[in-house]
């Protein structure tokens, strides 16, 4: 449609008028273009109109979309609940923590009616005093101001107190690491290798060419069905001579079809050339460790000098032996060089991205600082050469506690060898997607090493290693990181924090609650700087995990049942599956020596793809689950908001709010992996 020529005239005299407060000189002409706008031309009513309906079509989609989203997240909601009663699972959700907190949860609650009541009543603000009440409710609620003031407040603000000390120590213990890990980068401080006298660099690999000892490769497994294929083909092309390398295929599995299919997947390699061997115990006790010490117990094992040693879910990269079976070479005490993690699933939902962030910091400051100046860190279980003398030496797998990759290391540093950790070697690997897998896994890994430390304290006081030493093991290693950190964590935000809402006598600081957490989860996410964008959910999240770690950590250090509990974590086959078979496929077209054998183990291959997606459909069903003790503990938050609310204290607000709804979330098994 042609432009209204009035309306234009009318903007251009508007427009004329701000720019020259003096009268126009002439009458622009109704053909004259208005000035240049910052866009090259002006706009008319009828553009103006069209960009403010874009604008708020978009609004409503997004609003929409908002809604939407909101919605399905009420359903799922809604539908876990009403299914909670069929599906409940007797177990950690019914231990003496969860009667704790729903004992906890009936007192907040009541403490919050009595406190609306009063501030119904208007005595908030100015509470009546004892002398001066007329009926029998102001007598009890001077009276519980009277209590809460002189008996209850006292032992709660001590009680704050400690944990805030605690956590600054802890906090002080962090940021020590993180100054460690920016000196080793700065330095450019790395492990070196010896060759004939002289160090050289790990990436130059300066080291003679025939150094390549006998070394045993060994994956535990247990019914791993996703899995088991890629970490065998993993092991089976790595570049290392073949006559000097065997491969343990260590099979737990109860499920008989896994069996079978593991049992062809070593066969198919075994024709391929490969030394490799199917081991499946009659007995299965001890879990990983009784596994790993019935394999060491085999009479060829003498022959090998290292132990290689992949879980299921674990991807090394070809040239995994050449970067660290050199550093071996020229030093004698040294039992272990560990390498680090690198996951091929980091980003597949919000569960994954905050484990991201957690063992990013591990690996990248705890290990590589440790391993750099005292030469000891905790061995990851997986991805790493152990030198088979030196676990000989320190008593070999145990099977008596849930975390022996732990207690191998404590035993071996007591009895005076060195570590390794290469963190510029990366091994490939999955992380838990749903949020059962991971509680289980952290349950596992915060109980355990309260059962080591139970074991082994009498032997760390009697070793001969020195003070500094032992100091390391016992107040930081032990103490500081396994136990003090998930007892503060859970006590002082999600114990102590709710209560001083209703105990307003004791005092939590705000920078306690706010400043000093924001700080740290700086620290914590500067190994990985592009999780910036989740770091309040990181924080929020660790937070809420912390019931699960200090009830992991009491179980293991009173002999709980629960502490003994081990569950396989879950896996799903998140890998770089396509890399491997075409990298397998080119490996394996030099090993062939016809094309008949390559055929039959190609025919192979694809029966057991076909058998294993028959068995996948049979499998169970998946389902989410609802978790009592972080529902519990969401209403506690949520109550002890309220209560802050009715106080006017923004921070704690705030904070409570948003930790009860991170609680609420958890607790509705609506973070990870979704079930349809």
């Amino acid at each position: 449609m042609p432009p209204n020529q009035e309306f234009q005239d009318w903007w251009n005299k508007e427009r004329m008028k701000h720019l020259d407060p003096s009268p126009p000189s002439e009458v622009p002409s109704p053909t004259s273009s208005a000035e240049p706008t910052k866009f090259g031309r002006s706009r008319n009513a009828r553009q103006l109109r069209w960009v403010c309906l874009l604008r708020l079509q978009h609004l409503a989609g997004c609003v929409a979309s908002a809604l939407s989203g909101s919605l399905s997240l009420l359903r799922n909601a809604g539908r876990r609940i009403s299914s909670s009663g069929k599906n409940r699972r007797p177990g950690p959700s019914d231990s003496r923590l969860y009667r704790a907190i729903k004992a906890f949860l009936a007192i907040a609650v009541a403490l919050l009616v009595f406190e609306l009541a009063a501030y119904v009543r208007g005595w908030h603000f100015t509470p009546p005093s004892r002398e001066e009440v007329s009926g029998l409710v102001e007598y009890l609620y001077a009276e519980w101001l009277f209590v809460r003031a002189n008996y209850l407040a006292p032992p709660l603000q001590m009680l704050t107190n400690v944990c805030i000390v605690l956590f600054l120590v802890q906090s002080v213990d962090r940021t020590v690491l993180m100054l460690g890990c920016i000196y080793i980068k700065v330095r450019g401080l790395r492990p070196t290798l010896k060759a004939e006298g002289k160090e050289g660099d790990v990436e130059k690999g300066e080291v003679e060419e025939e150094y390549c000892p006998m070394v045993l490769v060994q994956i535990p497994m247990c019914n791993e069905r996703e899995v088991y294929q890629q970490s065998i083909a993993a092991v089976c092309v790595q570049d290392w001579p073949r006559e000097r390398m065997l491969v343990q295929v260590l099979d737990d599995s109860d499920d008989v079809d896994v069996q079978h299919l593991i049992k062809a997947e070593v066969h198919k390699w075994q024709q391929k050339g490969v030394r490799i061997v199917y081991r499946h115990r009659l007995i299965r006790t001890g879990y990983k460790a009784g596994n790993l010490k019935s394999a060491m117990g085999c009479d060829y094992v003498k022959d090998y000098e290292f132990v290689a040693i992949f879980d299921a879910d674990f991807q090394p990269g070809s040239d995994f032996l050449r970067k660290t079976i050199p550093h071996f070479k020229g030093n004698d005490d040294l039992a272990l060089v560990q390498t680090r993690w690198a996951f091929v699933n980091k980003d597949e939902n919000l569960l994954t991205r905050l484990q991201n962030i957690n063992l990013s910091f591990h690996f990248e400051v705890e290990q590589q600082v440790n391993g750099i100046f005292i030469n000891f860190f905790g061995f990851n279980g997986t991805a790493g050469v152990w030198r088979i003398k030196a676990l000989e030496e320190s008593g070999g797998w145990l099977e008596r506690t849930t975390v022996e990759d732990m207690d191998i290391a404590v035993r071996a540093h007591l009895a005076g060898w060195k570590f390794i950790y290469l963190n510029d070697v990366k091994c490939l690997c999955e992380l838990p997607e749903s949020y059962e897998a991971y509680k289980k896994q952290q349950h596992r890994w915060h109980s355990g090493p309260m059962q080591l430390f139970r074991l082994c304290f009498l032997d760390i006081l009697q070793s001969k290693v020195s003070f500094a030493k032992k100091a390391n093991l016992i107040f930081l290693f032990f103490l500081l990181r396994k136990l003090i950190l998930p007892f503060y964590s859970f006590t002082l935000f999600c114990i102590i924090l709710p209560l001083t809402m209703f105990l307003p006598e004791a005092q939590l600081p705000a920078w306690v609650v706010c400043y000093v957490p924001g700080i740290m989860s700086v620290v914590n996410i500067l190994p990985a700087p592009r999780s910036f964008p989740f770091i309040v959910p990181y924080l929020l999240f660790e937070n809420t995990m912390s019931v699960t770690k200090f009830h992991a950590m009491i179980s293991g250090l009173f002999k709980f049942g629960s502490s003994y509990e081990w569950v396989v974590t879950k896996k799903l086959g998140r890998s770089s599956e396509a890399d491997l078979v075409a990298f397998a496929e080119k490996e394996s077209e030099s090993l062939m020596e016809s094309k008949v054998i390559h055929r039959a183990s190609s025919e192979s291959g694809l029966d057991e793809l076909n058998r294993l997606e028959v068995t996948k459909k049979t499998g169970k069903i998946k389902s989410n689950s609802l978790y009592r003790k972080e529902l519990a503990l969401a209403l506690i938050l949520l109550t002890a908001s309220a209560r802050s609310l009715m106080s006017a204290q923004g921070i704690h607000f705030y904070f409570l709010l948003f930790q009860g709804v991170t609680f609420l979330v958890v607790g509705l098994d609506l973070i990870g992996e979704q079930a349809s």
